[in-house]
């Protein structure tokens, strides 16, 4: 019998426009942040998304959590998201009480709940008096420790950490691993975005590796990191004149022939002085 799927993506594509500025900056240039993405995740798997810097993967991880559009293809996501990343749905005018207020208050949670679950996040955050100072004089690694502690204890179906254990101390990692670890174990679909390959290897038993905006592989966490590695290594190899020829023939790959410009945007370009 198959497992039902916690995630369904059916040739989804996301595209972003590329600002230039100046004034003879021209058209603008759409390009695929992702392009014609597939896959089907079941409950319960936890996935290692692995890719280069800008190929995607903070894209997926926005769509993921319902927090992005697409812009072709359908979704279909089965459970509560939570997106567990630095400065994710935090406000920085606020303080961290307020925000942990603010984010159970968006999610629809009565104030009975919102107040069940405050101690919980103060308590594993460690921020101390600090969770009542605003987020805006908090480290890169106190965010992501509230961002973290907020979203575990809303006790998500399914949990997207982009990098949010990359910062911080080792001893709050190792806690933050500790319970994602205990989430494993009762049955939670888990995306894992690290550029940490043994820390992937460990943690995940499924990899989706993405590049260049498109879907490389999806299979076995060990086969998807030995090739991830690979092309890596392949990379490295190259003199840096070769890097810059390999990356721009990778973008070029992503731009959007034939794009549809809105209404709106042909009377900017026009004021702009576009053509």
């Amino acid at each position: 019998m198959e497992k039902e799927c916690a995630v369904v993506f059916d040739h989804v594509s996301k595209i972003y426009k590329l600002k230039k500025k100046g004034k003879n900056a021209g058209k603008p240039v759409y390009f695929y942040a992702l392009k014609d993405i597939s896959f089907q995740i079941p409950k319960g798997e936890v996935v290692g998304v692995l890719g280069t810097n800008g190929s995607g993967k903070s894209t997926l991880s926005s769509i993921l959590a319902g927090i992005s559009s697409i812009d072709s293809g359908t979704i279909k996501i089965s459970g509560e998201q939570a997106l567990i990343a630095i400065n994710s749905g935090l406000n920085n005018q606020l303080t961290g009480l307020e925000n942990i207020k603010l984010k159970g208050a968006l999610l629809g949670l009565s104030k009975k709940r919102i107040k069940e679950i405050i101690d919980g996040v103060i308590d594993f955050a460690e921020l101390g008096d600090f969770i009542d100072q605003p987020v805006k004089k908090y480290s890169s690694g106190m965010k992501s420790r509230l961002g973290f502690a907020i979203s575990i204890n809303l006790n998500p179906d399914i949990i997207i950490i982009d990098e949010a254990l990359s910062v911080g101390d080792k001893g709050f990692a190792e806690k933050c691993m500790k319970r994602m670890n205990a989430f494993k174990e009762e049955g939670k679909t888990i995306f894992f975005i690290s550029h940490s390959l043994s820390q992937v290897r460990r943690f995940c038993n499924m990899g989706l590796w993405i590049e260049g905006g498109q879907m490389m592989e999806y299979d076995e966490i060990n086969a998807v990191c030995d090739h991830y590695d690979a092309y890596v290594e392949a990379d490295r190899q190259r003199s840096e004149e070769e890097k810059k020829a390999f990356r721009k023939k990778k973008f070029q790959k992503r731009v959007v022939k034939n794009v549809k410009v809105s209404l709106i945007e042909r009377v900017l370009l026009k004021v702009k002085g576009g053509k």
